[in-house]
């Protein structure tokens, strides 16, 4: 089925201005002013957009789609996400990921998790690995996992400056790391290290000294949670100077520190460079918050909501648009070689995400189908129940 879409406002992320969008066979087809119909008698559905906005379908690279949480007992693991909860917020790319719990949690579950959301459109891939050293695997190793396994692209969340880590020596760090630079080089994939980070006082420091003394390319290193302190954040805006891309969580407002637009807005104004710096929700993960005895005080739990509503709170501080959508399509897109996503080319994905004018969600379009429309999911997962 064709589909043409009329008189869309378009930022692919850049602004295009007015055009029409042909979708065929899950591609963006053409992209034009007045675009001609196809002949009569070829199937083809047609909307009319009247200048709603139009951008690339987002790219959410930490989510745990299989469900974080549980420390503080097995009564507080979360559940495993629903296909509406990340077609309400936009999202047509999620990376999976365990995070604290390697041990009742799996890849294989995380993996089949992963199959399942992509049955309905979604495009759903996986880190092999969690916050443990030596890494949870599929097939043994992370190197194998990455290079024979299709959904597996990359090693995370591994965990560091944190109590909850497995307190990695910098040669364990290192190994893994290449396994997964290596993976990536032999298949293609991002084959990078995408790095938990907590509130320890060694921060970014193990990084920095892999990058002093290994032959590993920059790249490799992906570290996430970079705003959850001042003093994490100050070394994450002076890494990327050495060519490591770093990762904002777009945390709850109500955290004390700086909002992710706040900061997002404050890395442009700087002048530090936007194409090292994507977002991530941290989708289905748990946020906890704990005492100086490593005791929980009280969680919270990820949504992929809270991209947009970034997005939004960056666009109300003075940001463009197009600037604002790069850390959550084209940056991760390209960071972990998703060739086709992160952005509205020929070529590309049908990959469509339509906004408001006050920049909520109003329809998805994944794969060339519809998940969303006028705000409301049209595809729901088999366990879900339908509103009304």
């Amino acid at each position: 089925m064709l589909m043409l879409l009329r008189d869309a406002e378009l930022y692919a992320p850049e602004p295009l201005g007015r055009v029409d969008l042909l979708l065929a066979g899950g591609k963006v087809a053409a992209i034009g002013r007045d675009l001609s119909a196809p002949p009569p008698g070829w199937p083809c559905q047609e909307h009319h957009l009247d200048g709603a906005l139009v951008v690339p379908g987002l790219v959410d690279c930490h989510t745990h789609l299989d469900g974080g949480g549980g420390e503080a007992g097995a009564h507080t693991r979360v559940p495993a996400l629903q296909l509406s909860q990340l077609s309400r917020a936009g999202v047509t790319t999620a990376i999976g990921l365990l995070g604290t719990d390697c041990s009742t949690r799996s890849i294989a579950s995380l993996l089949a998790t992963a199959r399942g959301l992509s049955h309905f459109g979604l495009t759903a891939l996986c880190y092999t690995g969690g916050y443990r050293v030596p890494p949870l695997t599929l097939l043994g190793s992370a190197r194998e996992d990455i290079a024979l396994v299709d959904r597996i692209v990359a090693v995370g969340e591994l965990a560091l400056s944190d109590h909850r880590s497995s307190q990695p020596t910098f040669d364990e760090l290192v190994r893994v790391a290449s396994d997964a630079h290596v993976a990536g080089l032999m298949t293609g994939k991002a084959g990078l290290l995408h790095l938990h980070l907590g509130d320890g006082a060694r921060g970014l420091s193990l990084i920095r000294r892999a990058l002093d003394e290994t032959e590993l390319p920059p790249r490799t290193f992906h570290p996430t949670h970079v705003n959850r302190n001042r003093s994490l954040w100050a070394e994450a805006q002076d890494i990327v100077s050495r060519g490591v891309s770093v990762d904002l969580t777009a945390f709850p407002d109500a955290t004390g520190e700086p909002t992710a637009a706040e900061d997002l807005v404050a890395w442009v104004a700087a002048g530090l460079p936007l194409d090292r710096l994507t977002m991530s929700s941290d989708g289905g993960g748990c946020l906890p918050d704990f005492d100086a005895q490593g005791e929980l005080l009280r969680m919270d739990v990820g949504s992929s909501a809270a991209l947009l509503h970034a997005l939004r709170g960056a666009v109300a501080l003075g940001l463009p648009l197009d600037q604002a959508l790069l850390p959550i399509t084209l940056n991760p897109a390209r960071l972990f070689r998703l060739h086709g996503k992160g952005q509205v080319a020929v070529g590309a994905d049908a990959d469509l995400l339509l906004l408001d004018r006050d920049l909520q969600a109003r329809g998805l379009i994944a794969g060339g189908r519809w998940l969303l429309k006028e705000g409301e999911p049209v595809v729901w997962g088999p366990f879900e129940a339908p509103a009304g």
